[in-house]
């Protein structure tokens, strides 16, 4: 009998020190009531309790937890009718209001921003809803932290999944999108002629300008040849008088040269006489009409003379 008494206080005492232990993992929060009443928040970690006087009334998970929202219709302020559902993300911050601020704190964010999302899009029109989604998480956001902060939840971030207008609408905006990209297709069409017959005149100026401004540099460089030949023509036919006018003066002075020695008169008056003398005979064949000049006696004294020459040079002889 007293070893059964002793194995029934063993057992009761592992008993006891298994209940006495609890441990809690990391971002967990255990919610501990002693006698009926709230005692305490475990946190992570090992923890101790009195069996059978402590009891762990409530678990909470302390992460960020994702919780999709059910779609509901919306009505906008056009009275268009939207399908919206959404996903919240919320934290618990206080699992002792967690625990007794609300019976279900899940439902409550839930129902919450439900009532609130649809608030928001009754204050705005069809087109405002497609655009500005930013600003109606925002709003839903701040609404359900204000009235979330007595229950013990940080709502994090608010985020619309799906927005669908009915089938006429979405057939009606895909219409409209149809429309206004030809209406750009056409504009872009219309800016790249424009753009064309732009760039055509722009080029047909700029060939034209070029064109005369050649054709100004041709004449311009022609004038300069013509001008240039002209140059060189003329100092070509100066350098040709000079040098005839040198040439006749060098003829001349030899002339003078010599008239001035013994017989270079004689000579000279001799020379005369022969191109007199080779004048008429030139003359007398070219014409059967012989016109005599009126000093035929000078010739012939011209002739003796040339034969008094020529003999005193052959008696010198």
């Amino acid at each position: 009998m007293g070893q059964i008494v002793a194995l029934l206080f063993l057992f009761a005492v592992v008993v006891f020190a298994v209940k006495s232990i609890t441990v809690v993992p990391q971002q967990s929060a255990l919610v501990i009531e002693r006698l009926g009443r709230f005692y305490k928040v475990l946190r992570p970690g090992l923890n101790y309790l009195i069996p059978f006087v402590d009891r762990i009334a409530y678990r909470h998970s302390l992460k960020e937890i994702p919780m999709d929202v059910a779609s509901q219709v919306c009505i906008t302020r056009d009275n268009t009718q939207l399908t919206v559902d959404g996903i919240i993300y919320f934290q618990v911050t206080d699992p002792k209001l967690a625990s007794y601020g609300t019976s279900n704190y899940v439902i409550a964010i839930t129902q919450l921003a439900q009532t609130t999302l649809r608030s928001v899009i009754g204050r705005m029109e069809l087109d405002k809803t497609l655009v500005e989604r930013d600003e109606i998480n925002r709003v839903v956001v701040a609404a359900l932290d204000e009235a979330a902060t007595s229950w013990g939840v940080k709502v994090l971030r608010y985020e619309i999944k799906d927005l669908v207008p009915p089938r006429e609408i979405l057939h009606s905006m895909q219409q409209q999108i149809t429309a206004e990209r030809e209406k750009r297709a056409r504009i872009a069409e219309s800016e790249g002629r424009k753009l064309e017959q732009i760039n055509l005149a722009t080029g047909a100026r700029e060939a034209s300008i070029q064109q005369s401004e050649g054709e100004m540099q041709a004449a311009i460089n022609q004038s300069k040849g013509e001008r240039l030949a002209l140059i060189n023509k003329a100092e070509g036919e100066a350098q040709a008088l000079r040098l005839v006018a040198e040439a006749s003066a060098e003829a001349i002075r030899l002339v003078a040269d010599a008239t001035k020695v013994p017989g270079g008169m004689e000579a000279v008056n001799l020379k005369v006489a022969e191109q007199y003398v080779e004048a008429f005979s030139k003359l007398a064949k070219e014409s059967n009409t012989l016109i005599l000049p009126a000093n035929v006696a000078d010739m012939g004294s011209l002739v003796a003379a040339g034969l008094k020459i020529v003999n005193s040079q052959k008696n010198v002889g």
